[in-house]
């Protein structure tokens, strides 16, 4: 409306200039070398106007004769970069698809038009990647990293390729590299860390951790929680050599996390040694009261050495008391009550938790049978009951089952990764009810030419075998050890993914076969020893000889699609390996159908 009014007003003013020319005509004369010219003031200042004009255009079109050479080129290379413009875009919306020969397509256009532009390094990196070849793009992302504007992309690209090919020392040098820089990724902050503290290098982790608080990767109570976890880290580490060290360390972690709980049991213990009880009751105390945890209560109980049996459990019952319910409590109760020979009360606090008893409630009313009473089969009863008993919380980490705590998870290399829960939580009752029924060794029904799995149903009287003993096929199943998906850190630093609780367990418990957990990761499940004595009405059966487990995929380094990471998520049963990078790629049905086929 106002571009209206402006433009009405502009109209107005010239035609009253016009309008006042025309009315008032003057003369105007020009003596120029002898000659006169007269005319009216109007005819002149037309004549002006149109002289103007005719300026302006001659040195326009002299203009652009003059640069019609760069016109001409400006026109050129804007046309030449919509191209390659065009190529970038399909290119990387054929890597997020999935079509390995579209991408490559539109990167060799786009090296062709634009090759020194970062997108175009980005989108053959990501092509190589998608077809198969590591080697074209881990040169692709030296190339990048050569270069100060895309330096940290070529990086992080180079460590993704360094973990998918399992190398972890180059994998470190990259993260190291990326992470020098003051505004550092996170993801080089973080596997800095990681790598960090996978060796054991405790020091250097609180330096990596700081650096990484003051660059903002992380917030203040993820900060003090990690560097908590770091603190006893190192505290259990010399609290065999430099016990006053040790102890300092666990103070610092208890000051900034008061309720965990190794560090809380550590400086408990090592406050103990030294003769400080007051002050290591009250640090003990203050974590259970929050989280109370066998580890607390083993610490509470040992805090003066030398003590009896009588006096550790009065020192128990100090610690409960303001717990009265709680599982644990009941549980360290009633072994101190064991160990002081108090049966009495140990049978008055694991009476209420007979009714579901857990493994651990089992085992120790059998030890109450067995110490009271001498009672052998009420022992063997309960031994039998704590077979198909619900199994106790354990430190756990990534499918990965200890003792004790640790600070890393041999697995993956997370820090701060084992929570104190049931291994199994998550799982579903008919893979635990089956593998009780396989550990019982339930008898099966023979169906046809093959034998039909147990359900539960009231087994069918049918005719005694004629020969019990087992046939030459069958086999009785082999133990296996526990197994844990592979990892880029599996073999460096803890490394300690095969090595399970064992101390915990008889020597002759079978581990179980890996169970997958709602994220697909394998379940360590240790399973006691099945009673030697069967039921009575169990007839003997030769046994089947077990299915082997599913294998297990290897693990893939996640990768985002572009341009937040260097390349898309690859299939792990459709890549090809580094070597075969000169083989054709797998179109992307070929893919699909293998996908279905597994």
């Amino acid at each position: 409306m106002i571009r209206v009014l402006l433009y009405l007003v502009i109209v107005a003013v010239l035609a009253f200039a016009a309008v006042w020319l025309a009315e008032r005509p003057g003369d105007v004369a020009i003596t120029w070398q002898g000659e006169r010219i007269e005319t009216s003031v109007f005819v002149l200042a037309a004549a002006v106007a149109a002289i103007i004009v005719a300026a302006v255009l001659l040195w326009s079109l002299v203009r652009a004769i003059v640069r019609s050479p760069d016109l001409m080129a400006r026109y050129l290379r804007t046309r030449r970069g919509a191209r390659g413009y065009l190529a970038v875009s399909h290119g990387l919306i054929a890597v997020g698809s999935g079509d390995a020969r579209a991408a490559r397509k539109f990167s060799d256009e786009a090296r062709r038009i634009a090759p020194d532009e970062p997108l175009t390094l980005l989108l053959a990196a990501q092509s190589a990647q998608l077809a198969g070849d590591r080697r074209g793009a881990a040169r692709t992302f030296e190339a990048m990293a050569a270069r100060s504007d895309t330096k940290l992309l070529g990086l992080h690209g180079l460590y993704v390729e360094a973990r998918r090919r399992n190398d972890v020392h180059a994998a470190e040098l990259y993260a190291e590299e990326a992470a020098k820089d003051g505004s550092s990724p996170a993801w080089a902050g973080h596997a800095a860390l990681e790598f960090r503290c996978v060796a054991g290098d405790w020091a250097g982790a609180l330096d990596r951790l700081q650096r990484n608080y003051d660059s903002g990767l992380i917030d203040k109570s993820v900060y003090r929680h990690q560097r908590a976890v770091l603190l006893t880290a190192q505290a259990l580490a010399l609290e065999t050599t430099d016990r006053e060290r040790a102890k300092t360390l666990a103070l610092e972690a208890v000051k900034l996390t008061p309720t965990l709980v190794p560090a809380a049991a550590l400086a408990g213990r090592l406050l103990g040694a030294s003769g400080e009880l007051r002050k290591a009751g009250r640090i003990i105390g203050a974590a259970w009261r929050t989280e109370p945890h066998p580890d607390l209560a083993q610490a509470y109980a040992h805090l003066r050495p030398g003590d009896s049996a009588r006096e550790r459990l009065a020192r128990i019952e100090k610690l409960t008391g303001n717990t009265t319910g709680h599982l644990e409590a009941a549980l360290a109760l009633a072994r101190a009550a064991l160990d002081a020979q108090e049966y009495a009360l140990a049978r008055e606090t694991l009476q209420p938790l007979t009714v579901a008893p857990t493994r651990r409630v089992a085992a120790l009313m059998a030890e109450l049978e067995q110490q009271q009473h001498g009672d052998e089969g009420r022992a063997r009863e309960w031994m039998a009951r704590a077979l198909n008993a619900r199994r106790d919380p354990a430190w756990t980490a990534d499918g990965f089952v200890c003792d004790h705590w640790l600070p890393v998870s041999p697995v993956t290399g997370r820090l701060d990764a084992f929570e104190w829960k049931d291994p199994l939580a998550g799982m579903e009752g008919p893979v635990i009810e089956a593998e009780q029924r396989a550990l019982l060794g339930a008898p099966r029904e023979p169906h046809g030419t093959g034998e039909q799995r147990d359900t539960g149903a009231p087994p069918q009287t049918r005719e005694p075998p004629e020969s019990t003993e087992p046939r030459a096929t069958d086999k009785p199943p082999e133990p296996r050890g526990p197994q844990t998906p592979l990892s880029p850190l599996a073999g460096e630093g803890w490394g300690g993914g095969s090595q399970r609780s064992a101390q915990s367990q008889p020597a002759s418990t079978p581990p179980s076969e890996p169970s997958q957990q709602d994220g697909g990761a394998p379940t360590s499940f240790e399973r006691p020893a099945p009673s030697p004595e069967p039921p009575a009405e169990a007839e003997p059966l030769p046994r089947r000889t077990r299915e082997p487990p599913p294998p297990l995929a290897p693990a893939v380094i996640p990768l985002v699609h572009a341009p937040d990471d260097p390349g898309p998520q690859a299939d792990a049963q459709a890549e090809p390996d580094p070597e075969g990078a000169g083989e054709a790629p797998v179109d992307a049905w070929t893919r699909i159908r293998q996908i279905f086929k597994s």
